[in-house]
Formats: C-alpha cells, sequence, structure tokens
C-alpha cells in the first residue's frame, strides 16, 4: 500500500475516535450516563495506534524527509507541535475517564474541555495532512523510496499490531462505537 494511502486509512480510525469523544461531550453536555471504559479505551487507542505508531511513521519517516526538502518545514513544524499536545490531552482523557471524575462536576467538566480541545486540534491537523502533506510525499522521493517507505510502515505495523492490524484497531473502534450505541450509521441520515 502506497505511505500516503496507508497514512490517511489511519486517520479514519483517527476519526471515529473523535466521533466517539464527541459522543462522550454529548451525553456529559446533557447529564447522560457515561461509563468510563469506552473512555479509557479510546484513549488508550489514540496512545498505542495513532501516537505511539502513526504519529511516530510521520516523526521518523516523512517530517524530516519534508525538512531536508525544504519543503513544507512550516506545517511539518506545526505539526511536530500538535502530536505533543495531542499526547498531553491524552494523558488528561485517561486521567480523567474515570467513574469517579464523571461524576464530579469539575473534573467532568475538565474531561470535556480536553476531548473538545482534542477534536479541536485533531479534525484540521489530519485535513492537512491528507490535502497538503501526504500528497506532496512523491515530489520529494524517488520511486524506490516511496515503495519502500510503503514497505517499512507494513512492517512497523505488523511489529506492533500483528498481522492486520489496522482491521484488528478497527475492530476495537468499532466495538466501543456499539458500547454507546452510535456504530449504526443509518442513525446519523437526517431526516429531510
Amino acid at each position: 500500500m502506497a505511505p500516503p494511502e496507508d497514512l490517511m486509512r489511519e486517520h479514519g480510525v483517527l476519526k471515529r475516535v473523535l466521533l466517539i469523544y464527541e459522543e462522550a461531550i454529548r451525553r456529559i453536555d446533557t447529564k447522560q450516563e457515561l461509563p468510563p471504559d469506552p473512555l479509557k479505551s479510546s484513549a488508550q487507542i489514540i496512545r498505542s495506534f495513532i501516537e505511539d505508531y502513526h504519529e511516530k511513521l510521520e516523526e521518523d519517516y516523512l517530517f524530516p524527509r519534508f525538512e531536508k526538502a525544504k519543503k513544507l518545514v512550516e506545517l511539518t513544524t506545526v505539526l511536530r507541535a500538535q502530536h505533543q499536545t495531542g499526547r498531553t490531552l491524552t494523558d488528561h482523557i485517561s486521567q480523567l475517564a474515570t467513574a469517579a471524575s464523571l461524576k464530579e462536576v469539575s473534573s467532568a467538566s475538565r474531561l470535556r474541555e480536553a476531548m473538545r480541545q482534542f477534536i479541536r486540534m485533531y479534525a484540521p491537523h489530519e485535513a492537512r495532512e491528507d490535502t497538503v502533506l501526504f500528497p506532496a510525499l512523491r515530489s520529494i522521493v524517488s520511486r524506490s523510496e516511496f515503495d519502500a517507505l510503503g514497505e517499512e510502515f507494513e512492517k512497523k505495523e505488523h511489529a506492533l499490531f500483528g498481522e492486520d492490524g489496522f482491521g484488528k484497531m478497527v475492530e476495537r473502534v468499532a466495538s466501543i462505537e456499539k458500547a454507546l450505541g452510535i456504530y449504526d450509521l443509518a442513525q446519523f441520515t437526517p431526516r429531510v
């Protein structure tokens, strides 16, 4: 699989976790039941699959190539800083995703704010990578280097998550969506 396509589909996992966070915020705002386990599991997916794997690929393999080519350097600088901020927000979300925190108004408010900030930052972050950074990769590497990156990404994924690591992450996200009652895609279709 081509590196940009691989990274973009991984963004799909991130997007689905953002939707889980949006549902959690909605439930906090409307004072509906919100079990902590789906949030804890979502933060674990963000930490292991997005931050420790996906973002590490970007930081180790893509950003340095753009910086060496003196192309999109301002963008990679911001993206790298956002990765760091995202890790801090994930720490906050993980720490606050407890039954006790969800019952306490100020803790629930801090959790809601951390998720809002995470969503607010990562929606444009991933959109910019998908539409600017990833498409530009072909212009700064040779065809053989491009192909080698794809193979390296696959090796890393298999080493960390086993065969079909992506599929396993999608299944984990789907199980969280089911637990929160937001898996059925048809429910989001407006009646017009």
